[in-house]
């Protein structure tokens, strides 16, 4: 990290609700967890009187055959950003350019600026177009997949294509997968390519984002570079220990991507009346409110008991409200908040 960037930096707005009371729609946080997390996060508790073991075999072991890799290629982190951060500071120094598209997640500019880095911005729409004039430049390119806050998944065989035209540029690849476990899409790390860092969080997915664990996925020396860098004791030994347990919820995780895409689509339909919204593979959708005041259907929303996220602190968006996809009562709620009437459809199976 740049000593001086420090100075002039700034933090980043993001969702989440402070307030109990509200319907949060603002984070995009699965509202269930796994069965046995209680268990095993008090056994874990119990055991957290003593350090944890740095190695993380097993948590390691489970990151790995959840997205298809080998176990030593993967690189434990308190949480998805820490993936992001760790990715820059090896790859980033400064006066370096990194290639961030937009809109997508704030905190890609931001960790390139600590770096003391120049962000150069491209729109996520032409991402997979750019070629050597843009990328040669470039020490760094940033893939958010499915992208946040729009929501669209990169094709696996452009992602290829842009994977190879960043080796080819000598620009190492920074692909954010934190969302694509709602998916049934390959990760970037079956790729194997030595310029390729994959983030990954666990915190979305299986709705613990306090719990703060996620890991990176690297080959060849960019790997030994991460596992060198990375903090020791990387992870709480509870964190460490649910993270495991969770990536090993088959079940949990084919039952909540079902869920997801079925109410993904009807709140939609549902909100297609009445905003102008993007599709979607994520669990949220961005709406255009088009004429309407965004600060007033944020408020009047809120006065309903829901929490919605002003998408305008994106770049490059000035009439968009995100929402986040949850359980068919809570998107009841929702819809109810912001106007819109049910589209009907059978309940939600428990």
């Amino acid at each position: 990290m740049d000593p001086e960037s420090i100075h002039t930096a700034e933090r980043v707005l993001h969702g989440g609700e402070s307030d109990r009371d509200l319907l949060d729609f603002s984070a995009n946080t699965n509202p269930r967890t796994p069965e046995g997390v209680d268990e095993v996060y008090t056994a874990a508790l119990e055991e957290s009187r003593r350090y944890p073991d740095d190695g993380y075999a097993d948590y390691r072991d489970a990151a790995a055959a959840f997205v298809g890799c080998d176990p030593e290629r993967v690189i434990p982190t308190p949480g998805g950003l820490a993936a992001i951060r760790l990715a820059m500071e090896r790859s980033l120094e400064p006066g370096d350019e990194a290639l961030v598209p937009y809109p997508s997640f704030g905190e890609y500019a931001r960790e390139v600026r600590l770096q003391g880095a120049t962000p150069r911005f491209v729109r996520y729409d032409d991402l997979f177009e750019m070629g050597p004039t843009v990328l040669e430049p470039c020490a760094l390119a940033v893939v958010c997949t499915p992208n946040n806050p729009t929501g669209e998944a990169a094709d696996p065989a452009a992602l290829e294509a842009f994977a190879d035209r960043c080796a080819a540029a000598d620009t190492t690849l920074l692909v954010d997968e934190a969302f694509l476990g709602y998916t049934e899409l390959p990760s970037a790390a079956t790729l194997e390519r030595d310029h390729v860092i994959v983030a990954r969080s666990l915190t979305k997915l299986f709705g613990l984002p306090g719990l703060r664990a996620g890991f990176a996925v690297a080959s060849g020396q960019r790997r030994d570079d991460l596992e060198t860098a990375r903090r020791a004791w990387s992870l709480g030994t509870p964190a460490a220990r649910v993270g495991a347990h969770c990536l090993r919820r088959e079940g949990f995780v084919r039952d909540t991507r079902e869920r997801v895409a079925s109410e993904r689509e009807r709140l939609r339909a549902a909100l297609a009346a009445t905003f102008d919204v993007r599709p979607s593979d994520a669990p949220y959708l961005l709406c255009n409110v088009g004429d309407r005041d965004v600060a007033r259907v944020l408020a009047d929303a809120r006065a309903d008991g829901v929490a919605i996220r002003d998408a305008t602190t994106f770049r490059g968006l000035d009439s968009h409200v995100r929402i986040a996809v949850k359980d068919r009562p809570s998107n009841d709620r929702l819809l109810a908040a912001v106007g819109v009437g049910d589209v009907g459809g059978e309940s939600e199976r428990e």
